[in-house]
């Protein structure tokens, strides 16, 4: 039976028992210790790629957090600014409004007081 360390695969086994058996000149005439050493090359590079890519999933999570934060907060300015651009709206309104009726109340009450001008005058005269 093969004997195993933890983490190794049966290939992995293969090549530390392999090279460990057969001669230095068989080995190397078979080319299986360089095969071995790339294969340990590309184990290595393959664990910093599955390293990386856990960085990057949690970088993902981490800023996916972040946007849903800024999301909410965004929209909740944005009611904000749409409640203020509302009021707004509704108060020049209002003072506009305002302007027109006192613009007329002014023109009624000059028209009024010529009124009573023209009204007077004449008696005053005939006084």
């Amino acid at each position: 039976m093969e004997q195993r360390a933890a983490g190794q695969s049966p290939t992995q086994a293969s090549c530390i028992e392999e090279s460990s058996t057969l001669p230095t000149e068989l080995s190397g005439r078979l080319g299986i210790e360089d095969l071995c050493s790339k294969r340990e090359e590309l184990n290595s590079q393959i664990k910093q790629e599955e390293e990386e890519k856990e960085r990057l999933q949690h970088d993902i999570r981490v800023l996916s957090e972040k946007l849903s934060r800024v999301n909410e907060s965004l929209a909740q300015r944005l009611a904000a600014r749409a409640t203020f651009d509302r009021t707004i709206a509704e108060t020049e309104a209002a003072y506009t409004k305002i302007l027109e009726s006192s613009q007329s109340l002014l023109s009624v009450l000059k028209q009024e007081a010529g009124n009573l001008s023209k009204a007077t005058e004449p008696r005053r005269k005939a006084q």
